[in-house]
């Protein structure tokens, strides 16, 4: 609780797994799916980087 009324408060998650979903509106529902799909492409980018700094170093150490 903020103690002046201009305090911002704690922002709220855009998305937590497992929340209720039925309060949300469909608007509000199509926002969180493609938050949760930018979020994938994201995870996604860093695997990928992250595979190919792997091969990288067991194709030096091959050698």
């Amino acid at each position: 609780m903020a103690i002046f009324d201009d305090e911002p408060g704690k922002k709220p998650k855009a998305h937590e797994i497992g929340q209720d979903l039925s309060l949300l509106s469909v608007g509000e529902l199509n926002e969180r799916i493609k938050l949760l799909r930018d979020e994938i492409v994201r995870l996604e980018a860093e695997l990928q980087a992250k595979g190919a700094t792997k091969s990288a170093a067991e194709a030096l150490f091959r050698r």
